[in-house]
């Protein structure tokens, strides 16, 4: 087996590890690249690991900027130790890696112990079925008015919003215009599935709060993509309602499930999931040297 980092993916490797990752979603249920690292396939943002078999790949990682890391090995090649040389090469230039293990499964767990590597973040996948009062009007606090984001007009307001609602949050914070435009690039993007809430209380409207949704071309399963409220107006009893609005828009449009992702250590928005009647369906963990 050889392995080849580089920075850069040229196309016929990209096709090679889309398609080993849905070899690899097929066998285990459980997609092993997430969205950003998908996009980040054919750019300049990350570093990417190959391990060939005669030519084949049978094994890919790649390693982003912030020292996050998913791997996937072909199912064909497992239990020959392709994941742990993967493992211990990025360890090897990384030491502070942290590797994403999605639905955490139990040989991604037994390799990351064998390393050391111990569990230091948990995303939890929520879902419930849609239901016929999602459909119904949501109610606003006085002042408050939701409308439809409107592209070419609405990226920066909603881009310093996201900043400030998620300036904790490891991912969702850090997002760009670039990484905006990439989204508005995708398939399932809908600028009426994105919705913003506005303060028209005083002499202009201020932006405090959106709920983007997502449904992918074909999918009867829609998602809660991101739900942001400004601090400022936290406390005032929005991210009920707020998330109230996006689900709508997918029942609205066809969707029969409801899915989202929100941290374990969440609380907050943990308890305004269940009060809308999401529960974990399958958790995502987060391996590093402690």
């Amino acid at each position: 087996m050889s392995l080849e980092r580089t920075g850069w993916l040229l196309g016929p490797a990209v096709d090679e590890v889309r398609e080993l990752a849905r070899r690899a979603t097929a066998t285990d249920g459980v997609a092993p690249l997430s969205e950003q690292f998908l996009l980040d396939l054919d750019g300049e943002r990350s570093s990417h690991l190959m391990a060939r078999e005669g030519g084949r790949l049978v094994g890919y990682g790649q390693v982003a900027a912030d020292g996050a890391v998913e791997l996937v090995v072909d199912p064909d090649a497992r239990r020959r130790g392709v994941g742990r040389s993967l493992v211990d090469a990025v360890l090897a230039d990384e030491p502070g890696a942290r590797f994403w293990a999605h639905g955490g499964l139990a040989p991604a767990r037994a390799l990351g112990a064998d390393r050391g590597l111990e569990v230091v973040r948990e995303l939890h996948r929520m879902a419930r079925p849609v239901r016929a009062q999602d459909r119904e009007p949501v109610g606003l606090p006085e002042g408050l008015v939701a409308r439809s984001f409107v592209v070419g007009q609405d990226e920066q307001a909603w881009l310093e919003l996201n900043a400030t609602a998620f300036a904790d949050h490891p991912e969702q914070g850090r997002m760009t215009l670039a990484d905006l435009h990439e989204r508005q690039a995708e398939a399932w993007f809908d600028p009426a599935g994105l919705v913003l809430v506005e303060d028209v209380s005083g002499d202009r409207p201020r932006l405090v709060a959106s709920h983007w949704t997502k449904r992918e071309p074909g999918s009867d399963e829609g998602e809660v993509y991101a739900v942001a409220v400004h601090p400022q107006v936290q406390g005032r009893g929005l991210a009920g309602p707020v998330t109230a609005l996006g689900i709508g828009y997918l029942a609205r449009t066809g969707a029969r499930s409801i899915s989202l992702y929100v941290d374990g250590d969440n609380d907050r928005a943990l308890r305004t999931y269940r009060r809308a009647g999401f529960e974990i369906a399958a958790t995502d963990v987060m391996l590093a040297h402690p």
